[in-house]
């Protein structure tokens, strides 16, 4: 009869026991975070020039690996990030397709494939910027947690609150190249010099694709530069007496950007750029270390 009760009161309570132990769990868990949160915005790095940083690494090279692992640790889930991503943009790639073939007149029904597998390859391109789209903020933060440890406590809080601003600009150069460029640049080269071009979807898509992407990633330069001048690697007034020649890879880039001679199209690329680098000079102004005051 005591086993029996026993027996009864052990299932009565199974369900309490589990959730006292769930409840547990997470608490342990969030304690945890919590301590490993605080411990890396309040641990201070031991400031290490390069060459001494350098000469450390060639007396213990054992010391890399670690630094090795921890960066193949980021990539490997950075690449899950992907992965998850880009099965969600498989699932939704036909209302993704419709919406990137809008600015051709016509949409996507204009476009004709001719070989058989050219589909294929034009989904999985879509795919891939899709995902990528999606999980950039993601890769972006692993970077960070890789790179935030040799930075110093103010740097972290600096370059964790630029992570929101990297998305925000990449989203950016997007929608400038989709709503402005692309409305520009279709009608010019679909109809270069009189001649009617039947678009094909191995052809647009992999352009509108290039096009995105490197316009997404080119609003990323200010960010670049913040980070850059923040680890004194750059200085502002480096870099605006540098601007004749900034603008002169600015226009190489554009027109590698837009794989056009027309100086419409190029002009559109290369506005924003000049004004994201004049804008980088002020971001590295104000990120840039101040030499520390030799006392006299």
């Amino acid at each position: 009869m005591r086993r029996f009760f026993r027996t009864l009161w052990f299932l009565i309570s199974a369900p309490f026991r589990f959730i006292f132990w769930l409840l547990k769990t997470i608490f342990r868990w969030l304690r945890d975070i919590t301590r490993q949160f605080y411990l890396f915005f309040t641990e201070e790095e031991e400031d290490t020039s390069l060459p001494d940083a350098f000469a450390k690494t060639v007396q213990n090279p054992m010391g890399l690996w670690v630094h090795i692992d921890a960066l193949r640790k980021h990539l490997f889930r950075s690449v899950l990030y992907m992965v998850v991503t880009t099965s969600i943009s498989f699932i939704f790639i036909t209302p993704i397709m419709d919406f990137m073939a809008k600015p051709l007149k016509g949409g996507i029904s204009a476009l004709q494939a001719v070989d058989v597998t050219e589909p294929v390859g034009t989904v999985m391109r879509v795919t891939l910027l899709a995902g990528l789209t999606l999980a950039f903020p993601l890769i972006v933060f692993e970077l960070w947690f890789f790179i935030a440890p040799g930075l110093k406590r103010s740097e972290r809080f600096f370059t964790l609150l630029a992570m929101p601003f990297a998305y925000a600009f990449f989203l950016s150069g997007m929608a400038f190249a989709y709503y402005l460029m692309l409305p520009a640049a279709l009608p010019v080269l679909l109809n270069f010099m009189g001649l009617q071009t039947l678009p094909r979807p191995n052809s647009y898509f992999p352009f509108v694709v290039n096009l995105l992407f490197w316009m997404g990633i080119s609003f990323e330069f200010p960010l670049v530069i913040f980070i850059l001048a923040r680890m004194g690697l750059v200085k502002a007034r480096d870099l605006l007496n540098q601007w004749r020649l900034a603008i002169v890879i600015i226009a190489v880039l554009a027109a590698a950007i837009t794989t056009t001679t027309d100086p419409a199209n190029m002009a559109l690329v290369m506005l924003p750029m000049t004004i994201l680098y004049f804008i980088s000079i002020g971001l590295a102004f104000i990120g840039q270390r101040k030499k520390p005051e030799v006392p006299g």
